[in-house]
Formats: structure tokens, sequence, C-alpha cells
């Protein structure tokens, strides 16, 4: 079905295709004015791309126009290297996706073991993860969250898309044995082998 653009389509589609980084709604406003709707531009948008070569996404708060999943595989030039993550570095990237925002001694004491200022390097240099502030406790020690770029890796629209423990026992990709973290209570203990199994069902190349 076709939609009538209008100037608020047009001026919200223009933004975006001009903009080098995913935008939110305000971001895009401080553009386009106060006068357009945004979310009801984005959400006629959405329905317009659905189905094209490019398409409009949401990731979690931002949007912007990406190649659809399908066809991503045509612009590849060349053949992407493998990114094999450390089994310290998977951990620690469920728990940060899990429990977001936490400090890295709160991640330490989830996971039982220290963990080396390298592995949280390797995740931030993969786009993955990013320094969310400071808790307001003494030391103020610096918080991590995952980012956009974590979310659109692994399909993700926002983190209520991450497999709950239900969802992995049923794909039987859940192995207790294997996930288990030492020094952990019960929920904390599901909840991180929740994530570091989504890792293996989302990214084939991890």
């Amino acid at each position: 079905m076709m939609i009538e653009y209008d100037i608020g389509m047009r001026s919200v589609e223009a933004t975006l295709f001009a903009a080098e980084t995913p935008m939110t709604v305000e971001q895009i406003r401080g553009y386009v004015g106060d006068a357009i709707d945004v979310p009801d531009a984005l959400k006629r948008l959405e329905e317009q791309y659905s189905g094209h070569g490019i398409e409009l996404v949401q990731r979690g708060k931002t949007w912007h126009f990406q190649t659809a999943a399908d066809l991503a595989h045509l612009l590849r030039r060349e053949r992407e290297e493998s990114r094999k993550l450390s089994r310290a570095a998977v951990e620690t990237l469920a728990i940060i996706a899990y429990h977001e925002p936490v400090s890295r001694a709160e991640i330490e004491a989830i996971r039982g073991v220290q963990i080396s200022k390298g592995t949280l390097d390797v995740l931030m240099e993969a786009g993955w993860v990013r320094p969310a502030g400071r808790r307001e406790v003494p030391g103020r020690p610096l918080i991590y969250a995952t980012t956009a770029e974590f979310l659109a890796h692994f399909g993700l629209t926002n983190r209520r898309d991450l497999p709950g423990l239900a969802d992995l026992k049923a794909a039987g990709l859940l192995d207790p044995v294997d996930l288990a973290f030492e020094g952990m209570n019960e929920a904390e203990e599901e909840d991180t082998q929740n994530n570091e199994s989504a890792l293996e069902i989302s990214d084939p190349n991890a």
C-alpha cells in the first residue's frame, strides 16, 4: 500500500537519510521543528519502507535507515573475519546486558572473579559497551551499559527482546553446567545464563 507523502514525512526522511548516526525523536525534532508530528511521521515511514531494500528501523530510542537484513550479504565486499570472544568477555557482556548500568566491582561481584581492564576494552572497541556515567557512591566508579550497536548486531529492538530462561530451555540451547558462575545468587545466575546463551544464538561468529 502506497502512503501519500507530506511535508512531515519528507522532512523526517531527509533528516534521517543525511544523518551519520541513529537519531532520537528529540534530535529529529531539533531539525524539522515542533510543528511536525515526528512519531507519526516515523510510523508511516516505517510502514512505507517495510519490505524494501532499505528499511527504517528503531533500535532502543533511536531510528535509522539500514539495508534489509536479508540483503546485507550483497554489500559485503570482503569475507568478514570471525571474532571469538573470550569466556570472560562473553560473561561480562552478558552481565552488563541484563544488569546495566553496572560498575566493574558489581560485574566482579556477580562473576565471583576479577576482570581485567582489557576485557572491557575489547567490548568497547567492538562498539557493544559504553561508559554510562559514574555511580553516586564513594569513589564514584564508572558504570557501563550496552549500546545501540549491540542491539543492532544481535537483532534486538531493545533489551526487552533479550531471551528469557524458558525460551533458551525450549530451544535446547541452555547448558547449566557451562553457564553457571560461582558466587552468584539464584536470580543473578539465571540472568547471566540467559545472556551467554543469547549470544550463542544471535552471533554465529562469536
